[in-house]
């Protein structure tokens, strides 16, 4: 969250400083066009009409009248000062008496608008000697256009423009629109700060419930391989290890045909049930290909470890059930799960499983008869870390099913799995 607003900050500051220096620039591009447009007017209108030889050539009523026609009606508080120049060079008139009659070099944009009639405008350079006497008004902008004498003689006219009107124009484009630029924005970025909050929320949501499945993962592999373990070491392993101590004690005694017979027999059996296990186990650890061999097969496989452990174990379930491999791996790892505690803790005699389809699902039901247990207290041990069939419902959950498990202690075990069926 402070990424995104710190983000989003500096997205609006950007923005901000942009707007500003565009509309500044518009600003001023503007106020340019506005500085012509009123030299234009001016010294055109006001100012050309006075232009008389008398005028231009030395003091008198002709020159008065200019003077002042230019003070009450040129000048003004962004006009500043007026100078008529000859082609050659020299002020013919300015409403600084002390200039007239100077003389310096026009550059090539005053003589480009002379000879194309252009209306030209830029900053003026008040180093140059001819706006010495500027250098007291600020920074200036000049205006420069042709006009023609009564005696047909051009001259140029420059009017000069205090640069801050200029300025003064950029800023008042800037504020008008500023409000409302810099305001979205800022409206924008309120409106999504909900939303990234909720976002992020969601997102740290989705990884905590990663964290939490890879820790599920990580406990029901360690459980799993503590499982294996255990069956092996109270199984395969002690069963071999018999088979050993006896064929040893057949090489070192008497031998008694009949008993020897006997005792290889025993030791042949002992060895065909321990191959068994080691096949329900291979099944265990590398689970058959569903998809391949279907649900049925797969689970009379399941069954095949339970009968051999002596309890009468019974599978309904269509040959032909056809069903997604998600929905498939999902009834038989249940299936598992259920069977293993079955053969673990149950105690039980016999058991039941039943797979049937309709309806849009798939339903599958194991019954025992057990010795059951206490629901509450097996929940406290998934609490605690014992993952187990309880574990199982968020799977069962997470693909629209639901898991039931009933359990009475001394009435045995059902469990019934739902999983909808695309």
């Amino acid at each position: 969250m402070v990424q995104f607003i710190g983000a989003g900050t500096l997205a609006v500051l950007v923005v901000g400083w942009s707007l500003s220096v565009a509309s500044r620039r518009v600003g001023e591009r503007e106020a340019i066009v506005e500085a012509r447009s009123e030299a234009l007017v001016k010294g055109q209108g006001i100012v050309e009409p006075l232009l008389t030889d008398d005028a231009l050539t030395g003091p008198g009523p002709d020159r008065d009248a200019l003077h002042d026609t230019v003070h009450e009606l040129v000048l003004d508080e962004s006009l500043v000062r007026v100078k008529v120049w000859s082609r050659d060079g020299e002020i013919l008139f300015s409403d600084d008496e002390a200039q007239i009659g100077g003389r310096f070099e026009l550059g090539e944009d005053e003589l480009e608008a002379l000879d194309e009639g252009l209306v030209d405008a830029e900053v003026s350079d008040l180093d140059k000697p001819e706006n010495v006497r500027e250098q007291d008004q600020g920074r200036l902008l000049e205006v420069y256009l042709p006009l023609t004498t009564p005696s047909g003689e051009e001259v140029l006219f420059e009017a000069y423009f205090r640069y801050d009107a200029v300025i003064e124009s950029g800023d008042r484009i800037w504020r008008s629109i500023a409000p409302i630029a810099i305001g979205a924005l800022v409206v924008l970025e309120l409106v999504q700060i909900p939303l990234a909050w909720s976002l992020a929320r969601r997102l740290r949501a989705r990884q905590d419930e990663r964290e939490q499945l890879l820790q599920r993962a990580i406990d029901a592999s360690e459980h799993e391989r503590r499982r294996i373990a255990q069956d092996l070491h109270d199984g395969v392993v002690q069963d071999l290890a018999g088979v050993s101590y006896s064929l040893a004690a057949m090489g070192r005694g008497d031998r008694d045909p009949a008993e020897e017979a006997e005792r290889i027999d025993a030791a042949a059996a002992t060895v065909r049930a321990s191959v068994e296990a080691l096949r329900t186990l291979l099944v265990e650890l590398y689970p058959p290909n569903l998809e391949q061999e279907g649900l049925a097969p797969a689970l009379d496989d399941l069954l095949a470890r339970v009968r051999s452990r002596g309890i009468d174990a019974t599978l309904d379930a269509p040959e032909d059930v056809d069903l997604p491999l998600p929905a498939t791996r999902l009834v038989y790892r249940v299936a598992q799960e259920a069977l293993r505690n079955v053969v673990t803790h149950a105690g039980a005699t016999a058991v039941e499983v039943v797979v049937a389809t309709g309806d849009g699902d798939v339903r599958l039901s194991i019954r025992d008869d057990g010795v059951g247990f206490d629901i509450d207290e097996a929940r406290a041990s998934a609490a605690d870390g014992h993952l187990g069939l309880l574990g199982l419902g968020d799977l069962a959950e997470r693909a629209g099913g639901t898991l039931r498990i009933s359990s009475t202690p001394g009435q045995g075990t059902t469990v019934d799995l739902e999983v909808p069926v695309p």
